[in-house]
């Protein structure tokens, strides 16, 4: 079955990779040889598993993500035309006495792309997304900016990230070209993107923080939903430790499901995101082989519907109303 991103691109693989932790350290040091070989190591692993599509920010380690990315791209020999590269703008890192914030403004959206460009060594992103809802957005100025990069050949499509519905409509109804994708933070472990529908019009639903019909109006639009933090740093594969008794009970039943597909523990996860008809597409951070490996093993897995709900109420600790 195809998923929203294929209409567009039809090699876009199942999973993204997220290159978030390739590069070393947040600050200005030069990438070491070490962190350069673990870099090479885990992108030879994603494509050898399948995974064509990669992602980053420009201020992914300061910009040795896309850096090392680059460097991959030259020493390897591998086809740009076989991958799909994203890149996402428009934070800006707080720095001395200005703090953190968001820019949208089409200087720093130019800016921003051409030094990801020449970063990645690359003459043009498949896919920009706007990193954070900026409060100040003009949504005709960006379409003017989106219009000149595309025209000149920088960037062919467009998304958003961590944004709700309202905010996307908004933007839409500026731009000449759809958004394809939006990327937000969804996990087993993060599940309040179902509890607003579950829970619509319950007092219980009052503390989920997430927009309610944001998926909906993802699947109506056809833009693929990425989900961030798909493996939630592994609480339930072995990653982290459960912080409390659901997730401990989560863990152990992911534990058994993936010894029942005969799959790991981490595509169990991914398949209970993977399952849902938006067709969501897990991004994976792990700059672990073992870890990509046994990630790529969620392409061969579709959970029964009992299944899927045992792991929903399980970690909800509550049954449903």
């Amino acid at each position: 079955m195809k998923f929203p991103l294929q209409a567009a691109f039809p090699a876009a693989s199942r999973l993204v990779y997220g290159c978030m932790q390739l590069g070393g350290a947040w600050d200005n040091t030069e990438i070491s040889n070490e962190q350069r070989q673990r870099a090479f190591a885990a992108l030879d692993a994603a494509i050898d598993s399948g995974i064509y599509c990669f992602d980053h920010a420009d201020i992914y380690t300061l910009g040795k993500s896309e850096q090392v990315f680059g460097d991959y791209l030259r020493q390897s020999g591998c086809a740009r035309e076989h991958l799909f590269i994203q890149s996402k703008c428009g934070i800006r890192l707080a720095k001395d006495e200005q703090p953190g914030y968001y820019d949208f403004s089409p200087v720093h959206l130019e800016r921003s792309v051409e030094a990801s460009l020449q970063r990645l060594d690359c003459d043009y992103l498949d896919l920009l997304l706007l990193h954070r809802p900026d409060p100040l957005m003009e949504p005709e100025r960006i379409a003017e900016v989106f219009n000149r990069m595309q025209q000149q050949g920088k960037v062919r499509a467009f998304g958003v990230s961590n944004m709700a519905w309202p905010q996307m409509k908004l933007l839409q109804r500026a731009l000449e070209q759809p958004l394809l994708v939006n990327q937000l933070e969804m996990s087993l472990a993060n599940y309040h993107w179902l509890e607003e529908g579950i829970l619509t019009g319950m007092p219980a639903g009052s503390d989920c923080h997430f927009s309610a019909g944001t998926v909906e109006y993802c699947q109506l639009e056809h833009i693929q939903l990425q989900a961030w933090g798909s493996l939630a740093q592994g609480v339930f594969s072995g990653g982290r430790y459960p912080r409390n008794d659901a997730e401990q009970a989560t863990a152990i039943l992911v534990q058994r499901l993936a010894a029942a597909y005969q799959v790991s523990a981490e595509a169990v996860v991914l398949a209970w995101l993977m399952r849902h008809p938006a067709a969501i597409q897990p991004v994976i951070g792990t700059t672990s082989v073992r870890r990509i490996q046994a990630c790529q093993q969620a392409m061969q897995v579709e959970l029964s519907r009992e299944h899927w709900y045992q792991l929903y109420t399980a970690v909800r600790a509550q049954p449903l109303p």
